[in-house]
């Protein structure tokens, strides 16, 4: 099922607006929550990401299914990119601390963190999967440093998740 991709580059809104409950330029949502980065634990609170530069808040259905596998190996493979950029990646998904820890590894390859979104983040963020409500939709957001959306594309094909939101970053004024 493909949607609308919306962004905001240089002032100017691109494409038709998503249907979810976060339009380009809204407030995202705080959290906190844990995670881990390279098999370690972490605790991860949105500010403080934001504190250094935009950030990539990707969706996942599932860790170790295929598609989550090859989203999460092509995003390890775009980070030179995206810190170039000044930005940073987060992977979210409703699995717990232990698969994600080893997601993070295997997956991820130690290149970004990976994260427990709770009940609340899901709704929150839009982004409940229809089709199994337990589990996240693919979703990808860029959020600027304020804190606002500048950026959604929720398709559940993995494919373009990395491309579009590394350009909707490398847009952003920095």
């Amino acid at each position: 099922m493909k949607r609308h991709v919306s962004f905001l580059l240089a002032g100017m809104l691109l494409a038709a607006p998503l249907n979810a409950a976060l339009p380009v330029g809204a407030q995202a949502p705080d959290f906190r929550t844990t995670g881990a980065l390279a098999g370690k634990p972490f605790k991860l609170h949105l500010k403080d990401q934001l504190r250094h530069g935009p950030l990539v808040l990707y969706f996942f259905p599932k860790a170790f299914t295929q598609g989550c596998t090859l989203e999460a190996k092509a995003f390890a493979d775009a980070m030179p990119e995206f810190r170039k950029a000044g930005a940073r990646v987060v992977g979210m998904s409703a699995d717990d601390l232990p698969t994600l820890q080893r997601f993070s590894t295997e997956a991820c390859r130690s290149a970004f963190p990976v994260a427990s979104a709770s009940p609340a983040t899901i709704k929150a963020y839009d982004v409940v999967l229809k089709q199994k409500p337990e589990l996240t939709d693919r979703t990808s957001y860029v959020i600027d440093r304020k804190g606002r959306i500048v950026m959604v594309h929720s398709e559940l094909d993995w494919k373009d998740h990395v491309a579009k939101t590394l350009a909707a970053v490398k847009g952003l004024k920095r």
